[in-house]
């Protein structure tokens, strides 16, 4: 048991000779009851409350001061109202006049809002009252909201309408502040620098001020442009900056800006100055993603799944090992890919016991994506050209377990001629690579119109070679995915567009969920409607490179009408260019025509012997003995310019009839040979071997 509670008061004893005894037990307040009696203050509560008591009399003081200020300043004004009505009035029609030039950038007010802004002020009008300069300083804002609603009601009619017509004029004040304010910044335009001029920016920050003054113009061009300066002009010394700010050769800037608008094309440059995030791709042939997700969690790594449109990708934030060295790597269950390479594979839906063909596969990260869903059964033809890269692939393919590839180095153009009959083809043709700026910056000052011009031409002549590799009668199949690193549509629209018209093949949706749509048009350039099941990706958009996927489906392996296997008609791309651009195409690189190279012309022999073995004497050829003589003695005419033109005319003509005949000469006499084997095989297998006479005979 415990002891008794006794709740008598007792009064305390001294101790006593033995030890204290212990004390009752206590009780917090609320199990014991509130008690009647006045609350006990300590020392410092008391303190607390005297300084209350004393900021409450030296408001009451101070209030009362202010009062008695106010009422005599409401007098003061009232006196000088009637004075002063018709003045405010005849300058309040003087500043009207004023603020027609102001333009407001808020609509008109409705008469209801009109009506609760009258209210408002009425209701603070005390308020703007006691903010008059005479009025003390030592009264404070908290002090004039307890008094001010109380002095509402003491203001007479008069008196309101005298503190209305005092706001009306504070605020035409501030109407001609502003008004001051917008003429000094109309003096202050941008205006464009002269040709004369050659003070130019001298800092970074100078030139994105100068870019920003620009954009601003062009976004509202009729209302800041400068009076005698045209667009042109505003978007040339635009581009001048861009390039002095972000690198750029003048040729990639003026590219790019056609392709999107001033806003977005600052944000592309923004985006392409930073790395993408680090992605992996997780290798189903050896483990999950889940599984590969601890254990890389468990090492430091801090990651995430790339997103809803893949089951594979991890992002990796941050990570206290390197990715290419853990046990995972090395024993290849994942490898180190880009969110964009995923797409392609993606777009090509591989199915199990196929034949597919990768035809530009280095460094294999495409190949063993498709290997993976694949399963490893089937077919895998993974082609490069590049020999040294081709043991990349061989290399990963070994690492990650890929069984049913097979590793070919052959030239992607003539690949029909090797093998075809594909179910599925996909090609990642080599392109300029202005999609991966960020991981290659030299592509900013390097790439020109013939970089351009020259994997133009290398992509066409690879997407028509991995058409005619696929099969048409494919039950499964027959579908070509196209991809490049590039955002140019001369290397993406323009390519499958070439394609469609040279063979019979259609484009169809990727079965990508997000991108943006290809361009159907592009300046003075119209392509397929259907092209708009193209998908575009930006690293300013998406985060991730840039990148271009099409998808097109073969439904017949015949060549269309006016094609050939090997066609190399002019493109609509040199039909653009200017003449100095042919001019430089022309010097950097080689043209072919479908007659092959010219030949090369004959030196020129300054010591050659002149022979004349017949003259001409009365009409009759008389013999003579060779005479040598140099170039140099003899003295030819000059020939006219119009004369020699059509002496090089004929002898080219003549020259392209000569390579003509001898082509066609030379096919008869190869369809001659192979007649003639071919009769001799059948009386070979008739007649049985021939004897040669005299072959038995003893001598």
């Amino acid at each position: 048991m415990g002891r008794k509670v006794s709740f008598r008061d007792k009064q305390p004893s001294g101790p006593g000779r033995k030890a204290r005894k212990q004390g009752d037990p206590k009780f917090s307040k609320e199990f014991l009851g509130a008690s009647d009696g006045p609350k006990k203050l300590s020392h410092k509560q008391k303190k607390r409350a005297a300084k209350r008591v004393q900021k409450e009399q030296k408001f009451l003081g101070k209030k009362e001061k202010v009062k008695a200020q106010l009422k005599e300043k409401k007098m003061q004004l009232l006196e000088d109202s009637s004075d002063e009505e018709p003045s405010e009035m005849a300058n309040g029609l003087k500043k009207g006049k004023m603020r027609q030039n102001f333009v407001s950038l808020k609509p008109p007010a409705s008469d209801s809002e009109l009506d609760s802004e009258m209210d408002e002020d009425m209701d603070e009008d005390a308020v703007k009252v006691g903010n008059l300069d005479d009025v003390s300083e030592d009264s404070g804002s908290e002090e004039r909201d307890d008094f001010d609603g109380d002095d509402d009601g003491d203001l007479l009619p008069f008196e309101k309408a005298s503190k209305k017509l005092k706001e009306k004029a504070r605020e035409d004040k501030k109407l001609a502040e502003e008004e001051l304010k917008l003429n000094i910044a109309d003096q202050e335009e941008f205006k464009l620098p002269e040709e004369d001029d050659e003070e130019g920016p001298k800092t970074l920050d100078e030139v994105q001020q100068r870019i920003r003054e620009i954009m601003r113009v062009l976004a509202d061009f009729k209302a800041h442009r400068q009076e005698g300066k045209s667009r042109q002009e505003y978007m040339d010394v635009l581009r001048k900056d861009l390039c002095l700010y972000y690198s750029y050769n003048d040729f990639l800037m003026s590219t790019l800006m056609n392709i999107f608008p001033l806003g977005e094309l600052v944000e592309f440059l923004e985006a392409s100055e930073t790395e993408r995030p680090l992605t992996i791709r997780t290798n189903n042939l050896k483990t999950r993603r889940r599984d590969l997700a601890t254990k890389l969690i468990d090492r430091g790594v801090n990651l995430d799944p790339i997103g809803p449109w893949s089951k594979v990708g991890l992002v990796i934030y941050s990570a206290q090992v390197p990715l290419g060295a853990t046990p995972e790597y090395l024993a290849g269950h994942y490898t180190i890919q880009g969110a964009s390479s995923m797409l392609p594979v993606m777009a090509l839906a591989p199915q199990e016991n196929e034949r597919i063909l990768d035809m530009c596969a280095a460094p294999g990260g495409k190949s063993s994506h498709i290997a993976s869903l694949m399963k490893n059964t089937g077919v895998l033809v993974s082609n490069d050209a590049n020999s040294e890269r081709i043991k990349a692939v061989i290399g990963n393919f070994h690492r990650l377990g890929v069984v049913n590839a097979i590793v070919s180095c052959e030239d992607g153009v003539k690949f029909p001629k090797i093998m075809a009959g594909f179910d599925r083809v996909l090609l990642d043709a080599p392109c300029t690579g202005t999609g991966v700026i960020a991981k290659d910056a030299s592509v900013k000052a390097s790439k020109s119109q013939v970089d351009v011009q020259r994997c133009y031409n290398l992509q066409r002549k690879l997407i028509l070679s991995a058409i005619d590799c696929l099969s048409a009668k494919s039950p499964s199949g027959g579908y070509l995915v196209y991809s490049t690193c590039s955002i140019l549509p001369e290397e993406n629209e323009w390519v499958i567009d070439y394609a469609l018209k040279k063979r019979n093949v259609k484009l169809v949706p990727t079965g990508l969920d997000f991108g943006v749509e290809g361009f159907v048009n592009y300046r003075q350039h119209r392509f397929h409607p259907s092209l708009n099941l193209t998908r575009r990706y930006y690293p300013h958009t998406h985060n991730m490179d840039g990148f271009f996927v099409a998808k097109l489906k073969k439904f017949s392996d015949t060549l269309p009408p006016g094609s050939e296997p090997n066609d190399d008609d002019e493109e609509p791309f040199e039909n653009t260019l200017s003449k100095e651009e042919k001019k430089e195409l022309e010097r950097q690189t080689k043209i072919e025509t479908f007659d092959g190279k010219q030949p090369k012309k004959a030196k020129k022999d300054k010591k050659h012997i002149i022979k004349n073995f017949s003259k001409q004497i009365n009409g009759k050829k008389t013999a003579q003995k060779p005479t040598q003589k140099p170039v140099q003695e003899k003295k030819n005419p000059k020939t006219p310019k119009a004369a020699t033109t059509e002496i090089k005319k004929s002898s080219n003509a003549q020259d392209k009839v000569h390579q003509k005949v001898g082509k066609t000469l030379k096919k008869i006499k190869q369809k001659n040979r192979a007649f003639i084997k071919r009769e001799q095989m059948k009386s070979i297998k008739k007649k049985g071997p021939i004897k040669e006479k005299g072959r038995n005979k003893k001598f």
